[in-house]
């Protein structure tokens, strides 16, 4: 397994691999330690951004960006997946290779639209000179019903508008009475991000509306994957800006992914705002997506990493998950973060208890590797409340409340492989009221924490051992009375089947 991978390593074509060499790959990638077993993974190699994410032909589609050849950034494809329900994914096999002048080099991100009886898919193609300079383009293919796809022979936007540089990438692509507009990110020539809206009649001619106009006009040096879209007649903007800096207890990863809201008036591009607001207050996400799902309700995805840091899976061959799908609300002017209902369970089939604690740490009768664990608060003294992780011994995730500064720590510093020291070892977020209720999500190397009903989303990797399963709480400073349902999700398996290709057509 390559540890430092060169420029050939990264841009050598799965078809020019032995089969065999791929199958063994794939094979103990099946049987490598950390893999999940509800969130989307890749068969072998690295997963990225979510693309494509859409409602096609009775079914949730999700693509992602895939390097099949192990944990590095390389020549990118666009791996299939598909659920019924949001909940159980399988795998159906490569959509987009990069197999043409346009996209030599990648088929980088985009996203997915329906129109007619077929999915557009529409997506930057990258490609690089002898020099190793990029010309990016945006370019088309579409899914039809059976499920084959195909790309259009010419990219439908070319070249980059005056004042941006070759970095133009990500198109986010939706239809709003009877036209068609994209945004895609950008970078200005002074090497700060943007992003720029296009509109089109046909999908074939695409004119230049202009730059999105935000007052963040020196805010990170890119902002990529973009997403322009409204919940509730409040226009929203979603990007991952890449170079912000920290500023107190926020943007304190290394990459961030969140979004301003206000008014946007898609003819002149010109968009009234509030603050840039973080989408997630853990470690591990980036990259998110949104899509209207048929109910018409607002439905984003993202990348549980973050791009250019490595994981204790690369020594294994892979690398990253996405995160589960979030229905996006607002209420009270908050905008809330939960999961589809297609994820809830009954009472009745939960594990539950009731229990007051103390000083004295309490081991909970149940646990596991993979289960949903939901806690209600319902009165405290205590000056803190802990809730333990993945518990064997000295190992442990800690989920801490801080009573009288309603803060929320998130603390893997004990949770097994170290992940990434140098970004330190904790997440925190200041809630708004006084915590009141988790739902926590726990994966075999993630955790994902809905905190206050969605008020705010905590999203990370860990790394534990396999007999970390035990679940611990306890109450310094005072007492705590608290509820707890857990069910198992084991049940609830990602179908990783070995699809590499499109499953054939059939009449």
């Amino acid at each position: 397994m390559a540890v430092h991978w060169t420029r050939e390593e990264r841009y050598r074509r799965l078809d020019s691999v032995d089969p065999k060499e791929y199958d063994e790959l794939v094979e103990d990638v099946a049987n490598a330690p950390w893999r999940q077993k509800f969130h989307v993974q890749p068969l072998a190699g690295l997963l990225n951004d979510p693309n494509g994410f859409s409602w096609f032909n009775g079914q949730y589609h999700l693509f992602y960006q895939w390097f099949p050849l192990g944990p590095a950034h390389g020549l990118k494809y666009w791996y299939h997946t598909v659920s019924d329900d949001l909940v159980k994914f399988r795998n159906k096999g490569i959509a987009l290779s990069p197999d043409t002048r346009y996209d030599s080099h990648g088929v980088y991100s985009g996203s997915a639209l329906q129109a007619g009886d077929d999915l557009l898919l529409f997506y930057t193609g990258n490609t690089r000179d002898d020099n190793w300079l990029r010309t990016p383009y945006q370019c088309m293919a579409q899914m039809d019903g059976k499920g084959a796809f195909s790309k259009w022979e010419q990219p439908v936007i070319t070249g980059v508008p005056d004042g941006f540089t070759e970095e133009l990438r990500d198109p986010k692509l939706w239809k709003e009475g009877g036209i068609y507009y994209c945004v895609i990110g950008a970078q200005r020539k002074d090497m700060t991000g943007a992003a720029v809206l296009y509109k089109s009649a046909d999908l074939h001619r695409w004119e230049f509306i202009g730059e999105v106009k935000t007052e963040l006009q020196d805010f990170g040096y890119m902002w990529e994957c973009p997403d322009l879209f409204s919940v509730q007649d409040t226009d929203f903007l979603v990007f991952s800006p890449l170079g912000l800096k920290p500023e107190g207890l926020r943007r304190n990863n290394l990459f961030h992914a969140g979004y301003i809201s206000g008014t946007f008036d898609r003819e002149t591009g010109g968009f009234e705002h509030g603050p840039f607001c973080e989408l997630d207050n853990g470690f591990d996400f980036y990259a998110p997506q949104t899509m209207e799902s048929p109910d018409g309700t607002r439905i984003l995805i993202a990348w549980m990493a973050v791009p250019q840091l490595p994981y204790p899976t690369d020594k294994d061959g892979w690398a990253n998950c996405m995160t589960l799908p979030r229905v996006l609300t607002i209420e009270d002017g908050r905008l809330k973060q939960r999961l589809p209902e297609s994820w809830n369970k009954p009472a009745e089939a939960a594990d539950r208890l009731d229990v007051t604690l103390k000083r004295e740490p309490e081991l909970l009768p149940f646990g596991g590797d993979c289960y949903e664990l939901q806690a209600v608060l319902h009165e405290t003294t205590a000056a803190e409340v802990h809730i333990d992780l993945r518990v064997r011994g000295l190992e442990y995730t800690r989920i801490t409340y801080v009573t009288a500064e309603q803060r929320l720590l998130f603390d893997r510093s004990r949770s097994g492989a170290p992940v990434n020291a140098s970004e330190g070892h904790s997440r925190t977020v200041i809630l708004d009221r006084p915590l009141q209720q988790l739902r926590i999500l726990v994966d075999v190397s993630s955790v994902e924490i809905f905190i206050n009903d969605g008020d705010a989303v905590m999203t990370s990797r860990i790394f534990p051992g396999q007999d970390s399963t035990g679940i611990r709480v306890q109450a310094d400073g005072g007492s705590a009375h608290l509820s707890f349902l857990h069910w198992s999700l084991d049940s609830i398996a990602f179908k990783n089947e070995r699809i590499l290709h499109k499953e054939p057509k059939t009449d």
